[in-house]
């Protein structure tokens, strides 16, 4: 951005800490105003008051301010405080006579909401909300208050940090985000994410999922002289114990990708089941 020579700079405060908090705080209600027609604009533009408050100190520059953040908005929840940190800082050098008009705070806005919401929506959504269900599911299922506690818990820390950090860097590194998101750093940071929550889902199909098939192979006496009888479940644990397992689950993502209805598997997984079960190809 480039000084404006026509314009006398003038001296704007930075936001206190309380106009960060307050922002934080409206923030988490991001959503209470969604509509159809400009999504989650309502809600950005309220939680930008606090900044609009502390840069501008007439009412027609913040009815101005004001306006222009009610225009579309839509990114995930939880990242968007970041895009509010970017926008606070060029709401700041516009106050203080910069440079920027309005279309480039929208420019950065709109630029932003989709890199961010890329990055946003496989972390929060696809991983750490997945993986913190299986973990605290697994405690459940036994009798362990924790299982819930740790879901609860765990995402709601996740959520605070993102969105108090988030606005702080944003607001910080101002403009200098929009580089960094055209850049690879999120990229990397999706993938390394990625990585991260299918380790934990590997680990988790093998603890969850139990596939036996008692079909009858062959028998054999062994050297005490007892007759051993060889399943098919028994010779695949020699190969790889909880490979019918992952079978199962590379069978369900591929059915997935293939465009069919998850309920649908759901209840076709059920029906197999049952059906192995009476027939006796399966077994717990």
């Amino acid at each position: 951005m480039t000084e404006n020579k026509n314009v006398e700079l003038v001296e704007v405060p930075e936001l206190t800490q309380r106009d960060k908090v307050e922002t934080y705080i409206r923030s988490t209600f991001l959503l209470g105003s969604f509509n159809f027609e400009r999504m989650q604009s309502i809600g950005f533009a309220v939680s930008m008051i606090p900044a609009i408050k502390r840069f501008y100190t007439k009412k027609e520059d913040q009815a101005e301010a004001l306006t222009r953040h009610l225009e579309f908005f839509n990114t995930q929840p939880w990242v968007a405080s970041s895009i509010m940190g970017v926008t606070a800082a060029m709401e700041r050098e516009k106050a203080a006579g910069k440079d920027i008009d309005e279309a480039a705070i929208t420019n950065v806005k709109v630029g932003l909401m989709g890199p961010l919401a890329g990055v946003g929506d496989p972390i929060f959504w696809g991983t750490a909300r997945i993986v913190l269900a299986a973990l605290g599911a697994s405690l459940a299922v036994t009798g362990n208050i924790l299982g819930p506690l740790l879901f609860f818990f765990g995402l709601t820390a996740i959520r605070w940090a993102t969105r108090w950090y988030g606005f702080k860097y944003g607001y910080e590194k101002g403009t200098q985000i929009v580089t960094e998101a055209g850049g690879n750093t999120l990229q990397k940071i999706t993938q390394g994410a990625s990585v991260m929550g299918l380790f934990v889902m590997g680990a988790l199909v093998y603890r969850w999922t139990s596939v036996n098939i008692p079909l009858p192979l062959t028998s054999y006496k062994n050297q005490a002289g007892a007759m051993v009888d060889v399943t098919v479940q028994s010779v695949l644990n020699d190969l790889l114990p909880g490979l019918a397992s992952l079978g199962l689950c590379f069978l369900c993502m591929w059915l997935l990708k293939k465009k069919i209805n998850a309920i649908w598997l759901i209840f076709a997984l059920f029906a197999v089941g049952i059906l192995g079960s009476y027939l006796g190809f399966l077994a717990l």
